[in-house]
């Protein structure tokens, strides 16, 4: 079963994003992905806004199995103004109901089928996209948002403390291993060709990393695998050697981003989503351990340095002057809440 995020979360949320709200009363969403780590935390923003505000948003997500989520999280699933659509993202059914504003936020983001199976990633992600506009233009949306990911931006040189969206890099397109960057960096295309030629709104969110309740603890991501091992009273494993740097913003701030991006962004021109305090992988671990009781040793598996793991920090002068967006929940607060909301998960 899923649980709710917490309380404090939602308020903090509601209380820092009235005005979106406002501006979403009475319309209708239609969210991608919406069963997966950024869905689960728009779901229940959605619903607490039209509970505590009364917005009277309705959403429709579209999902392969929504019987499945319902049964893991009957909170979520089981309110009248929550709408069902069963289907693949690369090619679902047309809802007939009205959609004013699309997030499409499905994404194939596992480092394992990345590296099995790279041309489902990249049909997944480029082809659902396509679906997604196809469906943006027949239902004439007022805005789309796409959740897109730093990793268009490439290798982030070792000169470059923090990527800016006008950072003119990419990925190796001569590596399997750049489906899924290079699979981003097609729907954004298709997504400028669409606004260009089509004239629809069309928002770019370029999420970097984050930490908080319900990311996944046994897959490719370094900060949850530290939650887990810190959790069950096991040696917190670095498999490099600890040295790359990272930024992690808490999924409270990342609701109220993607909400401002999607009513405020300017079409076309993509923002970057995710905090600037940076942090070493190492550092990273040492926190979790010592926010943890302290009885976790961190141990680095390689001490060789291994510049292979690339450093990711974006740059947010954009998204904070252009929108007035700012980042309040610092990382040891992060950690702290979703360490404290793993616990009582487990008691």
């Amino acid at each position: 079963m899923l649980r709710p995020v917490p309380i404090a979360d939602i308020t903090y949320i509601l209380e820092r994003s009235e005005r979106l709200w406002r501006n979403l009363s009475g319309q209708h969403l239609f969210i991608t992905g919406g069963t997966g780590f950024f869905g689960i935390w728009l779901l229940e923003a959605v619903r607490a806004a039209n509970e505590r505000l009364g917005s009277r948003i309705s959403t429709t997500v579209l999902s392969r199995d929504p019987a499945a989520f319902v049964q893991q999280a009957p909170h979520l699933a089981n309110q009248p103004a929550l709408h069902w659509h069963r289907g693949d993202v690369r090619n679902f059914a047309f809802p007939q109901a009205r959609c004013d504003h699309i997030i499409h936020a499905a994404t194939e983001s596992s480092a394992a089928l990345n590296a099995s199976r790279p041309d489902i990633m990249l049909d997944a992600i480029v082809n659902g996209t396509k679906r997604v506009l196809e469906f943006a233009q027949s239902s004439a949306v007022t805005s789309v948002l796409l959740t897109s990911s730093g990793a268009v931006y490439g290798r982030q040189p070792e000169q470059l403390s923090r990527i800016p969206e006008s950072f003119a890099g990419g990925p190796d397109i001569n590596s399997s291993d750049s489906a899924y960057a290079e699979g981003k960096r097609m729907a954004e295309l298709l997504c400028a060709i669409t606004g260009e030629q089509r004239g629809v709104s069309i928002k770019v969110a370029r999420c970097f990393s984050f930490v908080g309740p319900h990311l996944p603890l046994d897959a490719h991501f370094a900060a949850g695998n530290f939650l887990r091992d810190s959790i069950a009273g096991r040696p917190i494993m670095i498999n490099g050697d600890g040295t790359p740097r990272r930024s992690y913003m808490h999924p409270a701030d990342l609701v109220i981003w993607l909400l401002t991006i999607l009513c405020d962004g300017q079409s076309s021109r993509p923002y970057n989503v995710g905090s600037d305090e940076e942090v070493s992988i190492f550092d990273l671990a040492s926190r979790i351990a010592a926010l943890s009781g302290g009885n976790c040793p961190v141990v680095i598996r390689r001490e060789l340095s291994d510049r292979s793991a690339q450093d990711y920090v974006p740059q947010t002068e954009r998204a904070r002057h252009e929108l007035g967006l700012e980042t309040t929940i610092d990382l040891n607060q992060t950690l702290r809440r979703t360490l404290i909301w793993l616990k009582e998960e487990r008691e």
